[in-house]
């Protein structure tokens, strides 16, 4: 139920508490994240501030927390690096990525994300968590990070003898407290913001010879302004579509959550409209783009957050961090934040499908790795389209495989009375008749040899699409053409759909019946 419209200062202490609260989250995410896209710590930062203010006043989840997130950070990250670096290029992809959100947005493409089969989510979140957990490897390690999974896969043995060793202590320091900290602790403190507020200090103390984060200037970002090559144009447009999409999903299952949570409903085209306004104004200033963020959304509304002032108390309070504590972030260790990724890659992970994997039916498991490994190995816009349609695929065999096209003599069932001797047959269609079941139908019209009078029932038939329209009429013409009367059970609104395909006139000289009992009696 859609939750009354309040004023934006009802519930004021709610709000700010759960603005600060998700601002405290996302601190340490934004600095890893904007690390492990290639464009800086600064960027995350700055993509969490923009982001998540513009996406909180437009937008249609009035909980919602916006900033970078795991699947945004790694398309950003394969930006970063198939465009050499080049700063105006990536901020064209993602004003690109921004000005499609808005475009889907406009045109309602939103609500459809409802309709994507969870085999494909699954892969595709699982995926994304296994892409994030590879790629923190090398920072693990000490060693120079790698945006290509495969490649890293193949140099990494070569590389281990160069491990900095106290870069590794700090990252599995790092994992211990992300993963064992008691749950009582991190409700009131999140684990991510504990490593970094321990192991930081430690590592500066120690002077611990590590990579650090590097200078994070306290001041406002400076303009970037988006370059356009046409040499580049499939690969931006391409890299910008795939954030658009991932976006658009990873925003929009945010805001399932958080109306499950709320109790409420979301307006999915203003979200998009939000989402997409926040990100294109992130590419003005070279920001990491992102998404609805599940953990911050659901710590923000258990913190007490009702409306778009905690999104962007959120955004304000990053900003303040930004200016006025910049110095002691930049020398928070990348070892550190490696460790903190590895935790955001293995939560990504869908637990829920894993967990019932041998019980699934096959071809939603078949569904689910596929898109795993072309996630993993390709790329995340082709794993995606490429469940979506092999999901398609599979639900077509199965509606296809429940359809029963049954040729028998008229009167042979028990309803009716014998009128074999007339030579009339009945094609009988239970279940849907589309493009999946006509070549079936095809084939039992074919066996209709010595018939006088064919009864076509298509009363228990749910819906009927055009390639199956088009294979009744041209059954229709064959039959006349063999001197055979065709005699039509349908329902009156089917009837009048197929007067409406009748530009050959070939339903003129075809009898219909409201019933199979009405149908025979015209034989």
């Amino acid at each position: 139920m859609q939750r009354p419209s309040v004023s934006l200062f009802s519930n004021l202490h709610g709000n700010l508490f759960g603005g600060l609260t998700a601002a405290v989250i996302a601190l340490p995410l934004a600095l890893a994240f904007g690390v492990a896209s290639g464009l800086g710590a600064a960027a995350g930062l700055y993509g969490a501030i923009i982001l998540g203010f513009f996406a909180a006043l437009f937008g249609g989840t009035p909980t919602q927390i916006s900033g970078p997130t795991g699947p945004m950070t790694v398309v950003v990250a394969a930006a970063v690096a198939t465009l050499g670096g080049d700063i105006g290029l990536v901020a064209t992809v993602v004003l690109l990525a921004g000005i499609f959100q808005i475009v889907f947005g406009f045109t309602r493409i939103g609500r459809f994300v409802r309709f994507i089969p969870y085999p494909v989510i699954s892969g595709f979140m699982s995926g994304i968590g296994v892409i994030i957990i590879l790629l923190q490897l090398n920072p693990l390690l000490g060693l120079p990070s790698d945006a290509a999974v495969l490649h890293l896969l193949v140099t990494l043995p070569s590389l281990l003898p160069q491990t900095n060793f106290w870069a590794l202590l700090l990252a599995l320091a790092a994992l211990s407290i992300v993963f064992f900290t008691p749950a009582r602790l991190t409700k009131v403190v999140p684990s991510p913001l504990i490593a970094l507020v321990v192991l930081t200090p430690l590592s500066a103390l120690l002077q611990l010879p590590v990579e650090t984060i590097g200078t994070i200037p306290a001041e406002l970002p400076a303009l970037v302004l988006p370059d356009f090559t046409l040499e580049h144009y499939t690969v931006i447009i391409s890299l910008a579509f795939t954030l658009a999409v991932l976006g658009t999903i990873d925003t929009l299952l945010t805001s399932i959550v958080a109306d499950s949570i709320t109790r409420t409903k979301h307006n999915p085209d203003r979200e998009l409209f939000g989402q997409g306004l926040g990100n294109a104004l992130c590419a003005l200033v070279g920001a990491v783009p992102g998404a609805g963020a599940t953990m911050r959304t659901v710590i923000n509304v258990k913190s007490g957050g009702t409306n778009r002032l905690s999104g962007m108390t959120h955004a304000v309070v990053l900003l303040l961090i930004v200016l006025f504590l910049a110095p002691l972030a930049s020398k928070i260790p990348l070892a550190v934040l490696a460790g903190i990724l590895i935790k955001v890659g293995v939560d990504i992970l869908d637990y829920r499908f894993l967990k019932v994997w041998k019980e699934s039916p096959r071809s939603d498991l078949m569904t689910m790795l596929t898109v795993f490994f072309v996630t993993v190995f390709v790329d995340l816009i082709t794993a995606v389209g490429l469940g979506i349609i092999l999901a398609s695929l599979l639900i077509v065999y199965r509606i296809t495989k429940e359809t029963q096209i049954v040729l028998e003599t008229a009167g042979a069932g028990s309803q009716q009375p014998d009128l074999g001797t007339k030579n009339a047959r009945i094609i009988r269609i239970n279940g849907a008749f589309f493009f999946g079941s006509s070549t079936f139908f095809e084939r039992q019209a074919n066996n209709l040899l010595d018939t006088k009078t064919v009864v076509i029932d298509i009363m228990n038939v749910p819906f009927m699409d055009i390639t199956a329209i088009f294979t009744l009429k041209d059954l229709i013409e064959k039959l006349k053409t063999d001197g055979v009367k065709v005699i039509i059970a349908a329902p009156d609104a089917f009837v009048k759909k197929l007067m409406r395909f009748n530009h050959e006139k070939r339903f003129e000289n075809v009898d219909f019946a409201p019933s199979l009992q009405s149908a025979v009696a015209l034989i």
